[in-house]
Parts: C-alpha cells; sequence; structure tokens
C-alpha cells in the first residue's frame, strides 16, 4: 500500500467511525452520555434514546449500534464527484456533481435502516443545497449566502484534503471555492480549514504540530481565535476526559449556540467574523490532547458530546490521516462497515487514484505556465523552478 493510499484509507476510515462512535452521543452533554451509560463512552454502544423512533419525532434516526450518519454519506458524495471529474473541484461542481448525486443516487441510509437518496437523511442547512442550486438556480459561487452557518459543509470537506496532500494552503483555497456553494461566513472558513489540516495531516512524516500550524497560518477571524484558545487550553492536558470541562469553556466565547445545546439563542448560527463553528476547534484540541492517537481523539470527541458525531468525524479524519489505516481499531471498523452495510475502504481507494491524477494534472499545468513564464521573463526563471518528483505528492510539508 503507498503512503498517500495508507493515509487516505485513515482519513476516511477514520472519519466514518468517528461518526459512527459520535452519533450515539450527538447534542447530549457530558454528564448526561455518562448517566445514559454508565460512565464514558469508549466503543460502540446503542443509542442515547432507546425510543429512538418516537423520541424526536422529526429526526426519528437509528443513531448508535455503528451507524454511520449524514456527515459520511456527505464524505462519500463528494468522493463520487471527484471520482466523475478526476480533478480539482469547484463550486459549479457542487451543482453538476454533487447535487444530482444527493438527490438521483439510492445508498443505504443506515441510521433510516433503508435505502435511499441521501437528499432524504439531510439536515435542513444541507438540504439548503437542493433548494438554492436545484430548485432556485442561484449562481453557485454564492449560493452559500442566507445558510444557517454551521459545521455542515466542514463535516464532509476531508476528501478536499486527500485531493490536495501535502498542501494545506491548496487544500484550504479549494475548499472555500466548494462550499462558496453550500456554507458562508465562520461556517465556510471551517470546511476551508478543516481541509486544510487534513492535506497536512496527510504529508509524509506530519505531526500533530504540523496540524496545528497549517491550521493556525491559514484560519482568519474568529475561527483562528478559538482554535489557538482551545489548542493552548489543550496543551496543558493528556487526558480526554480532564480535557473535555476547560475545552469546552476554551471554546464557548467563540460558539454562537451557548450552552443549551437543545435550545441555541437568537444568535445562534449567524454569519459573524468574531465567532467560529464549536466542532473544529474542540477536534483539533482533542488531537493536541491525544498526541495524536486515534483512538484517544476521538473518544474525548464523543465524550464531549454536544455535535459529538462531527466534533468526531472531523478528529478522525486528521487522526487517521495522520496515522494511517492501521490508527483506526479494526474491530471498530469492521463493526462500523458492518452495521452500516457500507464498504469504507472503497472511497479512499478511490480518491486516493483520484489525488494522483489531479496532481498529473498539475504538474503538468505548472510545467506549461513555467515555460511560458520563462519566455516573458527572457528564459531566467525556467532554470529557477525546482524538478518536482516523478510521482505523488511533493515534498513541501505543510506551507
Amino acid at each position: 500500500m503507498s503512503l498517500l493510499l495508507d493515509k487516505s484509507v485513515g482519513c476516511l476510515v477514520g472519519a466514518a467511525v468517528g461518526d459512527a462512535l459520535g452519533g450515539a452521543t450527538e447534542t447530549a452533554l457530558p454528564e448526561q452520555i455518562r448517566a445514559r451509560f454508565g460512565g464514558w463512552v469508549e466503543g460502540l454502544v446503542p443509542p442515547y434514546h432507546a425510543d429512538w423512533a418516537t423520541a424526536r419525532p422529526l429526526a426519528p434516526y437509528h443513531k448508535g449500534d455503528g451507524h454511520i450518519t449524514d456527515d459520511t454519506l456527505m464524505t462519500h458524495a463528494l468522493v463520487r464527484a471527484y471520482a466523475a471529474k478526476r480533478d480539482h473541484l469547484d463550486a459549479f461542481d457542487v451543482v453538476d456533481l454533487l447535487v444530482p448525486d444527493l438527490i438521483e443516487r439510492v445508498v443505504y441510509i443506515p441510521d433510516l435502516e433503508r435505502e435511499g437518496v441521501t437528499f432524504h437523511r439531510l439536515a435542513a442547512a444541507e438540504r439548503w443545497l437542493v433548494t438554492r442550486l436545484h430548485h432556485a438556480h442561484v449562481d453557485p459561487r454564492e449560493a452559500g449566502v442566507g445558510n444557517i452557518v454551521n459545521c455542515g459543509a466542514a463535516m464532509y470537506m476531508a476528501p478536499v484534503g486527500i485531493v490536495n496532500a501535502g498542501d494545506p494552503a491548496g487544500a484550504y483555497a479549494e475548499a472555500v471555492e466548494i462550499t462558496g456553494a453550500h456554507q458562508h461566513s465562520y461556517g465556510r472558513e471551517a470546511a476551508a480549514v478543516f481541509a486544510a489540516a487534513v492535506a497536512a495531516a496527510a504529508t509524509p512524516a506530519a505531526g500533530v504540530e504540523d496540524v496545528v500550524t497549517a491550521a493556525l497560518d491559514l484560519a482568519r477571524d474568529g475561527t483562528r481565535a478559538a482554535i489557538d484558545a482551545v489548542v493552548k487550553e489543550a496543551r496543558g492536558y493528556d487526558d480526554w476526559r480532564a480535557a473535555i470541562a476547560p475545552l469546552r469553556a476554551a471554546v464557548a466565547p467563540y460558539d454562537t449556540v451557548g450552552e443549551e445545546y437543545r435550545s441555541p439563542g437568537l444568535g445562534a448560527r449567524r454569519p459573524s467574523r468574531l465567532h467560529a463553528i464549536e466542532e473544529l476547534p474542540v477536534a483539533i484540541g482533542m488531537l493536541v490532547v491525544a498526541r495524536g492517537d486515534y483512538r484517544r481523539a476521538v473518544l474525548g470527541a464523543v465524550n464531549y458530546g454536544r455535535d459529538a458525531d462531527s466534533t468526531a468525524t472531523m478528529a478522525g479524519a486528521i487522526a487517521g490521516a495522520l496515522g494511517g489505516a492501521a490508527a483506526v481499531p479494526a474491530g471498530w471498523s469492521e463493526a462500523v462497515a458492518a452495521a452500516s452495510r457500507t464498504d469504507l475502504v472503497e472511497p479512499a481507494r478511490t480518491l486516493a487514484a483520484v489525488a494522483t491524477e489531479v496532481f498529473d494534472r498539475d504538474r503538468a499545468r505548472f510545467a506549461r505556465r513555467a515555460e511560458r513564464f520563462a519566455r516573458l521573463a527572457g528564459g531566467a526563471a525556467l532554470s529557477a523552478v525546482p524538478a518536482q518528483p516523478a510521482g505523488g505528492a511533493a515534498p513541501e510539508a505543510v506551507r
């Protein structure tokens, strides 16, 4: 297995497993999680609500029991968009490739326990894609304006990081472009920073500090401030259990949802340059606490609660990209794949192949530009261009 494939498998399988574990604790607070499950959650568990089909009639989802949620369904849909184009994506590809997949392709939806189109599993902020792009025909580059500002775009941006492995700035730029069709404000910013974090983690020999550096170098406004605050707090802990309350306190000033997660205030999820989504800073914070260890980072996110499936998805994707396929406990990944009736590895294989093709396209595009620029500069520029490797990611690590 090539290093690129190994990191792709670690990232996407790691994201899916985090999603499935976190689904069981989503919306609950840490003390409620411990009361429900008789202590800390340390693996796959049943749903938080035993009567999951009727506990929340508007969202009768069978979360827990190893079921992936909309985070992974959207991630796999984005992989299929890459597989169709086999090049970088933009906002128009969301219209041409992603939206048709969401409303036409029949997939198995684990937490609905039936086949259907992914659209039927999406929350309001993700259905916005279909409303704005399929029905209203809005310019995709600005279709995200007006949506609920949340982690809905960030939760499925891991594939952008793998396609841009070793190039966090490229991943950031591509995710900003793609998610203009879906999100705005700090929701769009978080999606771009998450993609950059995955690209940094997918770099050969990368470590946790490379991920943190890339995130802080590229993040802006409240998103940067929130990541910085949470990471500084996280450095004082090596046990995710002890870190949960301090990380929540560190991110709270930037979070618009508030302490009552099920009853957010009037200012929640509105555009702001001062605020941030909660999930990404906490995911990176748990990665720091865990020193990059997949199991500990994901369990920290799962037991943190609140939007646990998305936080654990992000922590799992980054930790999985750092450690590769072997970082994700096989018992967890096999159980999730079986319970979700979903091949978790094949999308990662597909994405690694696409990433290689995209890199070859990028190299050819740059060679053409270098030749043209050399003529513009009288030949001096061409001799200054460093040779690129024959294949795989460029050696530059995180910049």
